[in-house]
Formats: C-alpha cells, structure tokens, sequence
C-alpha cells in the first residue's frame, strides 16, 4: 500500500514537470488522473487566494470520497494579468495539455473570444470574469453576473426615493459591462443617470480632480462607483479633499469596488466612511468556519504581509467548482462530451451557498449591504432577487459569518443619519452668498421673528417661513438682510432692483408683485377664512336641529296619528274596556314609537299600517335630528350678518382693499387689528367684532396660539394664493426651491413643520363652505303629506268597513233622518248601540 502511494507521488510529480505526459486521462492503479487546467494571476491577492482554495478542495474531496476511481490534477498557468497570455494559456491548455475542464482566468476577456476555444475543444470553462451567454454553452460564469448586481444597487436606489444618480466607473471593458443592465434596471423603477463619467485605470491625480470638479457642478448627490479598488482609492482620495465626502452626498460601491472596505491604508478608510457597498451573501456553517481557519493559518504563513481575514467570494465559488468537477469526473469517467452536462445536473450545498448553474451562470445567493462606518464596516441590509430588500435578518443573524453585526442605522458621509435628499440646489457663482431680505415684523412673529446683533453686526431670523426655507435649501449660504418700517411691496421693488436675491417670509403670491419678481409654488394653505368665537351657553341648545315650523308640524303629526289608531282601534275592539284606558294606551304607543319601543298589540291591519308609515317618518327625522345635532355641536353656527355687525381684518394688509371687497361686508362696518392678541380681545365677550376675516395661515397660527376651543374657522373662500418665496426674475432656484416643498409636501415634513409652529393640526372646512343651518319643514313636507294622506285613508275605510259590517240599508236611513251627525259618530263607535 505504501509502495503504491509512493509510486502515485512520483506519477503526479513527473505529470507537473512534463504536461505532455497528460495529453489524455491517465489509470494508475485503477485511479484515473483526470487533467483540470487553471488560468490566474498567480501573484495577485485574488489569484493567490483562489488557487489556494482550490488545492484545498480538491484535498477535502478525495479525503471524503477516498474510493473514487478517478482524481483531479491540476494544470496551472500565470496570466500575469496580460489578458493575450491568458487567452495563450487558455489555448495551450486546451491543444496541447488537453485538460478536460478550465476554471478562470479572473482577468477580463471577451466571451465570444474566449467561448471559440471552449467550444471547439468541448471543453468547459468556467470563467472568473467573462459574462456567460446560452449562445455559449460551454463557456460558463462563476461569479455573480452584472445584471443581478444592477438590480441589487436599483432596488436600494429606489428604496430611498432617490430618483437622479451620476454613475462613475472604469473606462474599460470590464468596467462599462454592467453598464447596459444598470440603466435597464434604473429605468424599470424610473430613476435616471443624470451623467456618466468614465475614468481611466491609469488617470493621474489631476485628472480625476477634474472629474469630481465637473460632478460637484450637478445637483445630483447619488453616485455609483463601478470600479477596481486600486482605482478608488485614489478616487475616494480627492473626493475627500474636495469635500464631497460630506451630508447629502452618498456613494454607493459595487461588488467590484467594495473589497475597498477592506483595505489597510488608514486614509483610504478615511476616504470612505458613510460609503455603501454590495458583496455576495455568503451564508455561515461550521464547514465554512473550519476551511476559513486553515486558509488564514496557512495564507497568514506563507503571505504574512496580507491582513485580510476573509476568503474572498470567487474563492470559495472556486472551491465549490471543483467539487462540482470532481463529482462529474466521477460519474462520466473519460466519456467527455457528458462531463458539461453532467455538471449542469448538480446541485448541492457548498462552502458558498446554495450551487446551481443555471443558463451558463451560478445562481446568486443574494448581496449584503455594507456601511463604511468606525473604520470597518457595517451590515445594515440584505438583497435577494426574490425578496427584494430586508431591513431584519432572521436569516442571516442566525448564522451569518459576520454575526457579530446588528442591524443598525445608516451612517452617511459626515456621520449624519439623515437620508440624503439626492439633489442640492443650484448655485449660479461659486462662494456667493445670498441676500435675503427680512421683513421685520412686530406683531405676526410667528412666520418670520428677526432679530439684529447691533455689536457683530448679524441679523437672525427664526419661524415657521424661515425654518421651510432653510429645509429646501439645504446648506447654500446666505445672509439676512433685515427691513424696518417697510412692506412687502418695498422690497419686492428691491428684489426686482437685484438688490436682494431673495425675500423669505409670510409674503402672498399676488398677481401684480408676479409681474416684478418670481414666486415659488405656495408653502401654505390657499385662501382666506373667517374667525369667529363659539357660543357655548344656550340650555336650548338640542332644539336647535329642527326649525320651529318642523317642530310644530312634527308634534301635530304625533297627535293625529294617535287619534287615528285610537279610532280605528275602538271600531276593532272586541275587549271591554273604558274609553280613557284605550285613549291612554294609545298615546303610549305612538309616544313609544318615537324610540322604536312599542311593545302594545294592535288588533286592526289599518292600525298596523298607520303605525308602519308614522314609524318611517320618525326614522327618517332622527336621523336628520343626529347628524344635525352632530354637526352643530362641531362647530356651533354663525352668522355673519352684515347689517351692524362688525367684521375685523388683518390691518397694514392688503386684505381690506381686496379681501373683503369680494367678500362683499359693508365698508364702514370694518375695524383693523394688528396682532393676536387683538384679535382674542375683539372677539371677547367684551370685544366689538363678530368675525375677524384673514389668510387661512393666519388664522391657522391664531388657532394654535389659543388652542381652548373658544374660537374657530367657520368658513373659507380661495380668494387667495398662499404665502411664497421671492426670487428674482428667472432666477434658476425659483424651480428648485419649488420642487423641494413639492417633495416636503410629499414626504411630510412640511406637515412636521406647521405642526411645530401651529401646535394643533386644523381641519379646514371646504372652500366655500357655510356653517351647518337647522333643518326646516320644507326639506320634509313630503313626509308629512305621505303620513297625513295615510291617516285620512287609512280612517275612511275603517269607518266604510264599519258601517258596513253593523247596520242594514233601512237603518241608515232612519238613521241619518232621525239623528243628528254626533249621535251617528258615537253609535259606530259603540256597538252596543245598533242591535242586529
């Protein structure tokens, strides 16, 4: 047995020394050495790391499958990453060698060129870094493919609500191949490469200072970077120094340029922090703990200068191909055009995950998302083509490699937690700052509160207008310039004098200040409203639903319903009983009715339809009755009544001479007020105005400040177009400011904003909209038409029936001759009076 071991060696040994011996398979010792080239950069990190794992599969396999008949030799070949030695090595391999199966190169070669060798041999090769095709059969792809990657970085693009990113790549094959997928994947989920820029693997320092300089002049902050890590660094480098590695920008790096994250040069890590990376999900096991130890204990020996400790992904695909080969080699023995499909037949649980080839690529696992943060690095999600973007990771905190990592928070470039916004504004001269103007107001502070340090000389502004405009211009610098003793008018004029750049406060968007300046969209509500107080004493106050008239006519409508069932009852009573008994059964029954609680019988088909009739008009009262009342108790009506009453206005506005004009109040029964405070007084008990009519803003901010329940809105009208930003005349911010309160709107934070500043969130009735008025009988005759002309016919067929039943044709005669109209009455109610 040792005898045969040692000849084996020397066999094996003799093989690598003379590659011309292993032309074809070769049996010794009934063990069939079966020749499997591969093609690397034997002195790169990768190339080193994946050769390394694939001697170490091939050990691990034979020495859990020790009675195979056949065995795996390995032919290995330098490209030296010259892509023309590796296709010579790929060649020489195939012609002279005649290997039965090739793994790499992991340099970039072109899949047409590289599949005319695998196909005319027969022989598969699985690629490192070509992309697979079904056009190719035999050339296939143990990597994850550019078009999986592309919709990786498209989901999480989109799950940010990011709509513009700049991509910035490598400007080689290679490096442009996920191009075509990146933007097919970014355009299913309507995002756009606002710009492409192309860096070459040997541009120089100022070169790629003059790239980054052209992407700082576009407002897009989302940039993917597709490129070797050797090149990103340098880029990461003067992207630092530029300051670009700040809040609202993000980067997002590929797989090919995530291994980044990893580097050993402090400043490089430096470079990046707040960056996000893909790589591919690797799932943990005790397997993968055990081969990752001897790779470490014997890479860390033979290569002490590395510090990585992590088997890079191609490796351990490397791995897991060569158990798929060595299994396949197996079964098919020397019978080589079975060996591809006999390969394309396996799937097993590897070292890498879940391996399957599918049309000529492994399937993918899925990608973590890694945040560059403290140095290192962070899992902060998960992809899978088939689940799309998990936030927690049952899964993988199971058992991932990296359990050590929980699932936390973002960190952007800067440290911020803040999602950047994706887009910044403008700005048109670089180091400018802009010239606010300030009104400075005395009363109405809540909008815009100004403030002047005389000694350093700086005017600050806060409120609710400053803080929607500091949220849609990010970091742009400006500076306040503060107006006293003026109006809005004023410095409009200035503004169109490009003497101010811009005016930020409680501004209306009027027709005739449009004609000098630009508005932005409006950042409040449209329209004016009238404020009045609520009256909250009145004992009566559930009366108020129903009008006096369908009161009156709902209480005669009780009444002669129950005269007519008392009636048609008596004629039908077979029971003896007083006449003041069925007078006050009846009116308990009707009364009962109201409540829908009638228990009392009724022993007449006509009672029965009287009361079925009374019974829907008491419905359909009680319903008007509560939603009437409901309404009322809301917002207890007011009417602005216009003769001698007093209406007050916004004073030192423009809203006398407009507003209420269209509003259409009598001149001389106005009163201005020039603050809140006035208001609540004039409103007061005590006070002389009946409703104060202003913007809605205004009066939402009013609301908030006496937030007890005295007063409120009655009503609103959009006379009317809200409060906007002031920018000169096509001045390229009026657009951009426009679009960042359209998305505040959109995402809420404008909503945030009022409700810091208004306190309470107010429900504005509709435009046009009048307080809730009591219900009067002309809404409801109808009912009571039906209900009286039941009563009437419903009495005259009892009595027809009744005089029917109880007397005889000479009998009615003599009757009618002999009695008067009152005896007839009181003999068909009694019916002892008539004998038959």
């Amino acid at each position: 047995m040792v005898f045969n071991k040692i000849i084996l060696f020397l066999v094996l040994l003799f093989c690598i020394l003379n590659h011309q011996l292993l032309s074809h398979s070769i049996n010794i010792n009934n063990e069939t050495l079966v020749g499997m080239g591969i093609v690397l950069d034997t002195e790169s990190w990768i190339g080193k790391s994946i050769h390394m794992c694939i001697s170490m599969a091939i050990s691990d396999f034979y020495a859990l499958n020790h009675s195979y008949r056949t065995r795996i030799v390995l032919h290995t070949r330098d490209s030296k990453k010259d892509p023309l030695k590796a296709l010579s090595a790929v060649d020489h391999l195939l012609r002279k060698v005649k290997v039965k199966a090739i793994i790499g190169p992991e340099t970039h070669l072109q899949p047409k060129l590289l599949s005319l060798y695998a196909d005319r041999a027969k022989v598969p090769i699985f690629s490192l870094a070509a992309p697979s095709s079904v056009e190719y059969p035999y050339l296939l792809h143990i990597k994850d493919d550019e078009s999986t990657m592309a919709k990786c970085v498209a989901a999480v693009v989109e799950s940010y609500k990011w709509r513009d990113v700049i991509f910035i790549y490598e400007d080689t094959d290679d490096g442009r191949e996920i191009l075509p997928y990146l933007i097919e994947s970014l355009l299913d989920k309507s995002i756009k490469i606002t710009h492409r820029s192309a860096i070459s693997l040997l541009a120089t320092c100022d070169e790629i200072t003059e790239q980054l300089h052209k992407l700082m002049t576009f407002q897009t902050t989302i940039i993917i970077v597709h490129m070797s890590p050797s090149l990103a660094n340098r880029v990461f480098l003067n992207a630092k120094r530029l300051g670009m590695m700040r809040e609202e920008y993000a980067w997002i790096l590929t797989e090919k340029t995530v291994d980044l994250l990893r580097s050993t040069d402090f400043e490089v890590i430096e470079s990046i922090q707040g960056a996000l990376g893909f790589r591919s999900y690797v799932p943990a096991s005790r397997r993968l703990h055990n081969l990752t130890a001897r790779w470490h204990n014997f890479f860390y020996r033979k290569y002490p200068t590395s510090v990585t400790k992590e088997i890079p992904v191609l490796a351990l695909r490397a791995y897991d191909t060569i158990w798929a080969l060595a299994e396949s080699v197996e079964k098919v023995e020397e019978n080589d055009p079975f060996l591809l499909n006999e390969v394309l037949k396996i799937r097993f649980k590897g070292i890498s995950g879940e391996f399957q080839l599918s049309e000529g690529r492994v399937i993918s696992n899925g990608y973590e998302i890694m945040n560059a943060i403290d140095y290192g690095e962070k899992r902060v999600g998960y992809w899978t083509s088939s689940e799309g973007i998990k936030k927690a990771y049952p899964l993988i905190n199971s058992g991932h490699r990296h359990s050590s990592m929980h699932n936390e928070a973002v960190i952007w470039p800067g440290g911020s937690i803040t999602v950047p916004k994706g887009r910044v504004l403008l700005q048109t001269v670089p180091g400018k700052k802009l010239k606010i103007g300030v009104l400075k107001i005395r009363n109405f502070k809540y909008f815009v509160d100004v403030e002047h340090d005389v000694e350093k000389n700086v005017t600050t502004a806060t409120g609710f207008s400053i803080d929607v405009f500091n949220t849609c211009i990010g970091a742009l610098p400006y500076i306040f310039i503060a107006f006293d003793n003026a109006t809005y008018d004023d410095i409009v004029q200035k503004v169109n004098n490009m003497e101010l750049d811009a005016v930020v406060g409680d501004s209306t968007i009027l027709a005739n200040r449009s004609e000098l300046v630009d508005y932005t969209a409006t950042y409040t509500d449209l329209g004016v409203g009238t404020l009045a107080r609520i009256k909250k004493k009145d004992m009566w106050f559930f009366l108020k639903p129903l009008d006096m008239g369908l009161w009156l006519t709902f209480i005669a409508s009780l009444v002669a319903t129950g005269f007519v069932v008392w009636a048609i009852e008596c004629m039908n009573q077979e029971s003896e009983c007083s006449q003041a008994q069925r007078i006050g059964t009846i009116l308990w029954l009707i009364l009962l009715s109201i409540f829908f609680a009638q228990k009392e019988k009724l022993s007449s088909n006509l009672s029965r339809f009287v009361m079925f009739v009374w019974l829907l008009v008491v419905l359909i009262l009680i319903t008007s009755y509560t939603a009437t009342l409901s309404s009322l108790l809301t917002v207890e009506q007011f009417e602005l009544a216009s003769k001698g009453r007093i209406v007050g206005f916004h004073g030192g506005s423009f809203i006398r001479g407009v507003t209420i004009s269209n509003l259409h109040f009598e001149d001389h029964n106005n009163r201005p007020y020039y603050s809140y405070e006035d208001y609540a007084h004039a409103l007061s008990e005590d006070g002389e105005a009946d409703a104060i009519v202003d913007e809605i803003p205004y009066i939402k901010m009013f609301l908030g400040k006496y937030s007890s329940g005295d007063y409120s809105l009655v009503s609103s009208q959009p006379i009317t177009s809200g409060f906007g930003f002031i920018f000169q005349k096509g001045s390229p911010l009026v657009g951009e400011v426009s679009k960042e309160i359209a998305r505040m709107r959109l995402d809420g934070s404008l909503a945030g904003l009022e409700k810091k500043w208004f306190e309470n969130r107010l429900s504005i009735p509709p435009q046009n909209s009048t307080m809730t008025k009591a219900l009067k009988l002309d809404r409801f005759g109808g009912i009571f038409i039906i209900n009286g002309s039941s009563l009437a016919l419903a009495l005259m067929i009892s009595v027809i029936c009744r005089v029917c039943a109880k007397m005889e044709v000479q009998n009615i005669i003599s009757l009618v001759l002999r009695r008067n109209l009152m005896d007839t009455i009181r003999y068909l109610l009694y019916k002892n009076v008539i004998r038959t």
